[in-house]
């Protein structure tokens, strides 16, 4: 699999595990839960403001952005939906990029004011991992108050997609 087939496979997990994410969080009754309702959306905020800031080092435009994560708490549909169209961005970048694309180097400004430089590729990686790690914060917070939590792996995602993968014979049984 290539780099951008892999980069392709990656965004669309991300895109299906925090849909699950945001449905799971929706459940959660702002009475009951309110406090870990609140640091659950401000983590996945601070995801989008990292994914924006990196969408615009991809593109080479400036960014709002003075911090990783806004002053202010957006509604749990607002940031849903706005979660949902950077997740699409991505996904529809990666339809465009090249092997080469991925190879060149951006230099940047983080928030804080220093300096980076990062392939394309790793911008990508960073965008896709860095949201797995708070995703994983976010469900650590709904294990401490018993709620459900989502799938959020890769494997099922791809059974999921696929499920004809669960019918396959592993190699060491063909014998």
């Amino acid at each position: 699999m290539s780099s951008v087939a892999l980069l392709r496979e990656m965004f669309r997990y991300n895109a299906w595990a925090n849909a699950e994410f945001f449905a799971k969080l929706q459940l959660l009754d702002p009475d009951l839960h309110g406090e870990e309702r609140h640091v659950a959306i401000r983590q996945l905020n601070h995801c989008l403001v990292v994914n924006r800031i990196f969408r615009a080092h991809l593109t080479g435009r400036p960014h709002p952005y003075t911090a990783d994560n806004t002053p202010e708490t957006p509604g749990l549909s607002e940031l849903d939906a706005a979660v949902a169209a950077s997740d699409r961005w991505y996904i529809d970048y990666l339809q465009d990029v090249s092997e080469a694309d991925l190879a060149e180097s951006i230099a940047f400004a983080f928030t804080d004011g220093d300096q980076g430089c990062m392939s394309r590729q790793e911008i990508l990686t960073h965008a896709a991992i860095h949201g797995a790690y708070h995703r994983g914060e976010v469900g650590r917070i709904l294990r401490q108050i018993s709620a459900a939590l989502p799938w959020d792996t890769f494997a099922v995602f791809l059974h999921q997609r696929e499920p004809s993968r669960r019918n396959q014979v592993p190699a060491a049984e063909v014998a």
